[in-house]
């Protein structure tokens, strides 16, 4: 009975064994390599995003990320251009354009020291969380302080607009009637989270080439995170 007893231990010490070896690459790779090919991954992705909406003509010529005029607005194109105000339409969206281009820069402290702080706890969450992970990490621990410091850089550059003071009244009576949201009720406040949309789209479209072709990083580290994932 002793010698069954020691069989029948030993082979669930084995068994053990063998489930804990199995499920060892995925823990130990989220655990050891987060600090290396995972962040490395994300620290590229998001520095590659910024670097290419914050250049003039980031947003304006990217019609993916161009931010237009709110819809009230383009609506009332035909009156204003009677009103010979078409113009100065064409340059406020223009200006809100630069002025998301002149804001997104700030995002890349942000988002590194975001990569930084990543915990076990996020980096098994991005490994495991689906195609979006990526962008859906950034979103949760940058937007709220992106939204802080982009909205006085943009503000200082759109109040130069003629219309500026113009729009944020009408968008006042338009959110007032329920014909625009309340992010819409300012051009700060409406390109701001444009700015955001933007900038979270692009990190978005580094997170899929990041995914399809790890190798393309110079990583070898960022390869064998996501390869493993394949």
């Amino acid at each position: 009975m002793r010698i069954a007893h020691h069989i029948l231990a030993l082979l669930a010490a084995l068994a053990l064994a063998a489930t804990a070896h199995a499920a060892e690459p995925l823990d130990a790779l989220t655990q050891k390599e987060a600090s290396g090919g995972l962040k490395a991954a994300l620290e590229a992705g998001s520095v590659a995003a910024v670097s290419k909406l914050g250049v003039e003509g980031g947003f304006l010529n990217n019609e993916a990320v161009r931010i237009k005029l709110p819809r009230v607005l383009e609506r009332a194109r035909p009156l204003l251009a009677m009103a010979g105000r078409a113009e100065q339409l064409d340059e406020l969206e223009t200006a809100m354009n630069r002025a998301a281009e002149q804001a997104v820069p700030l995002a890349k402290p942000l988002l590194v020291n975001a990569v930084k702080s990543m915990t076990v706890s996020d980096a098994k969450q991005i490994l495991t969380g689906g195609e979006t992970s990526v962008t859906d990490f950034f979103k949760e621990k940058t937007a709220a302080p992106l939204a802080a410091r982009f909205k006085p850089i943009v503000k200082g550059v759109t109040d130069k607009s003629k219309l500026s003071g113009k729009f944020n009244k009408a968008m006042a009576q338009a959110t007032q009637f329920g014909l625009a949201s309340e992010e819409q009720a300012t051009v700060e406040g409406y390109v701001t989270q444009r700015a955001l949309d933007g900038l979270y789209l692009m990190i978005a479209e580094e997170e899929k080439k990041i995914r399809e072709n790890p190798v393309s990083y110079g990583s070898k580290a960022i390869a064998k995170v996501f390869g493993l994932l394949k």
